[in-house]
């Protein structure tokens, strides 16, 4: 089916979209000298990943043990499981490792390091091991310089499990939108990460990965010393918020929510579309930065930006699309007409659907599924 005959609200990737960013991306990394190892967390769909491995994406990232389950199945083996490591998860993380899943696991705290090591010696087995590393203060992880950095170190490997790495992730890159401020955060994600294992190494403490990564820090890396592999999920579909930060174009988007008007309101200058927070998310995470997209882009059905419109409200099924010149409102807006909207926050947005609408440049589109789930 075409887009004319889709029924809305439905999630469209932009094939051709999707394949450029790919294809950059690698091509970075490639230049770069490092492995590149996609977070899929984004779009949590095969037909998506088939893709990035085929350009040639080393391994995957995932945020769940039900990703990693996923694409596990799907033949997919060198796996980073990239949120930190609770006991109860320990036995399906062993179950995937037995099944021949080369799963990493990863921990930035004593308790969880311990409780690895005891649940490893009751089933006489090991794990592949990150430390998580905090380079810029946004999240979880040690500081590279904490002397906690080389107690953790040691449970692990005094309890026979050893670090197999360290990993970071600069998510204060998000909130930046200078090209310099974002080459300045790169190169202290990178030299953060390598200080750590450095600091490892120094320690008597073998440490052979250092694998950082966010699609803004991705991009503005100068160089790559001491790193082995980088990590970035969001750059394959972009989104607004990345618009922002000023790594992509709008024009660079390839994921975008097809709806359809369904009402006016003319004396306030309203379009109401069937696109409200259930269909792009309630992620406003434009609001805080230079263009406030309020809850989305729109375009018109090719993906032309229509100027003076801004999606300004959504309620569970409705979207509010404040038009700036309202005459004649209804003829240009008529009921049924399909518009297309940029989402703030792609993975938030891909979210909400169990399916993705593959556009290919015939204008045709197939089905890619999504799943869902933790």
């Amino acid at each position: 089916m075409n887009l004319d005959q889709l029924d809305t609200p439905a999630a469209i990737i932009d094939i051709a979209a999707m394949q450029r960013n790919i294809d950059a991306m690698q091509t970075r990394m490639n230049a770069l000298g490092v492995k590149f190892r996609p977070h899929v967390k984004t779009t949590k769909c095969l037909d998506v990943v088939r893709a990035q491995i085929a350009a040639g994406a080393q391994g995957i990232t995932v945020s769940t043990l039900k990703e990693a389950e996923e694409f596990f199945a799907a033949g997919i083996t060198n796996i980073l499981y990239a949120v930190g490591m609770v006991p109860a998860k320990l036995p399906r993380a062993m179950a995937l490792k037995k099944r021949g899943c080369a799963l990493t696991i990863i921990a930035d705290n004593a308790a969880a390091a311990s409780a690895i090591v005891e649940f490893c010696k009751a089933a006489n087995e090991t794990f592949d091991v990150w430390l998580e590393i905090d380079t810029d203060g946004h999240r979880s992880g040690i500081a590279p310089d904490d002397d906690a950095l080389i107690a953790i170190g040691r449970i692990l490997q005094e309890g026979g499990i050893g670090v197999g790495g360290v990993m970071t992730h600069a998510g204060s890159s998000y909130e930046l939108n200078d090209p310099e401020a974002l080459a300045a955060l790169a190169e202290q994600e990178r030299a953060g990460c390598v200080r750590a294992a450095e600091r490892l190494r120094a320690a008597g403490i073998a440490c052979k990965s250092v694998s950082i990564g966010s699609t803004p820090t991705a991009f503005a890396a100068r160089h790559l010393e001491g790193v082995d592999e980088v990590r970035a999920g969001v750059y394959v579909l972009f989104d607004l918020v990345m618009a922002n930060v000023g790594v992509c174009a709008t024009s660079d988007i390839a994921l975008s929510v097809l709806a359809s008007v369904i009402g006016h309101q003319p004396e306030k200058g309203w379009v109401i579309i069937d696109a409200g927070w259930m269909a792009m998310s309630r992620d406003r995470g434009t609001s805080k930065q230079a263009h406030d997209y309020g809850y989305g882009l729109a375009c018109a059905l090719d993906g032309t930006p229509l100027a003076g419109c801004t999606l300004i409200g959504a309620n569970q099924e409705h979207g509010i699309l404040a038009i700036e010149n309202a005459d004649d409102i209804a003829r240009r807006f008529p009921i049924g007409m399909k518009l297309r909207i940029l989402p703030n926050h792609a993975c938030a947005t891909g979210a909400q659907y169990p399916e993705y609408h593959a556009l290919a440049s015939d204008g045709s589109t197939v089905v890619w599924p999504r799943f869902h789930g933790w």
